[in-house]
């Protein structure tokens, strides 16, 4: 007898996105190898999501009732889900053709693997790529330095659950992060798959794009309660945007400069209680550090 083939549910958090959702269903519903499940945890929106559910078919399973948040959502979908492996895609964010066959025949033909993720794009509301997500192979101690891990492009068996529970809900933007580290640190062990899985959309009224400040803030306070201190480069990208919020780098160049060395300074004590001036040094040696900083892929 051969081995079974590895199920995926695919899992889906929703509120409000019924412009977009019907291109998530699809790239779902196309693949060669079919999702076991494919599992929509709607937060009862009032836009034309739930006309877009009525119409997808016997091949979504799908609840519209209010909920905590995204995390929450998907925290449902973690609980229900019955396949192998488990997929989380957003309401905004599409498949790319023979994704989930892929992703089944990896875990397959290695069965000691916890998590696999891949490549991506960005792409825009009319569902074309302008940029590759910033991508790496496989280093945990990286990834506490930048976020290199698309989360639809990221798939795990579902025995991690037990192992690392579920999503924090109490996160609002990094909760993809902060669960790719908690399964580094518990040892799940992670693969890459050198191929574009999934398109990531990013559009003016995306809640990542929507106020960066905000969302490294939560990153930074989320290193802080998880592991006592926030990395040196997050510390710079909060810098970086909470300077920019305020001061436009093009018409006062000095000012900015400066802000986003106060930035540093201070929060560098506020978070790690450690003096600025070797952060304002390395800073100096690498301007443009934190520019290169990807906020996590939640929409």
């Amino acid at each position: 007898m051969g081995q079974a083939a590895v199920t995926i549910s695919v899992i889906t958090p929703s509120y409000n996105q019924g412009e977009f959702l019907g291109r998530t269903l699809a790239s779902v519903a196309s693949q060669s190898h079919p999702a076991h499940e494919h599992l929509v945890f709607d937060g009862g929106s009032s836009d034309a999501t739930l006309d877009v559910l009525r119409l997808a078919g016997a091949g979504v399973n799908w609840v519209s009732r209010p909920d905590r948040g995204q995390a929450d959502a998907v925290n449902q979908g973690l609980l229900a889900a019955s396949g192998d492996v488990i997929g989380w895609i957003n309401s905004d964010d599409i498949y790319y053709p023979g994704t989930l066959a892929r992703v089944a025949g990896a875990f397959e033909r290695h069965p000691e693997l916890d998590v696999l993720y891949g490549k991506a794009d960005h792409i825009d509301i009319h569902d074309q790529a302008f940029e590759a997500y910033p991508t790496s192979f496989w280093d945990p101690q990286l990834l506490r330095h930048t976020c290199f891990i698309c989360q639809p492009a990221l798939f795990f068996r579902r025995r991690v659950i037990e192992q690392v529970g579920l999503l924090d809900s109490d996160l609002h933007y990094c909760m993809d992060y902060n669960y790719w580290l908690r399964l580094a640190d518990a040892g799940c062990r992670f693969s890459y798959l050198p191929y574009k899985l999934a398109g990531s959309r990013l559009y003016a009224t995306n809640k990542t794009l929507q106020d960066r400040v905000a969302v490294h803030r939560e990153i930074a306070e989320m290193f802080k309660r998880y592991y006592g201190n926030v990395p040196l480069r997050w510390v710079y990208a909060y810098a970086h945007y909470r300077t920019a919020a305020h001061i436009n780098r093009d018409r006062n160049p000095l000012r900015y400069k400066f802000g986003i060395y106060l930035q540093t300074m201070l929060n560098q004590w506020r978070w790690n209680q450690r003096l600025g001036l070797s952060a304002l040094l390395q800073l100096r040696r690498d301007s443009r550090a934190h520019a290169q900083l990807q906020a996590p892929a939640s929409s």
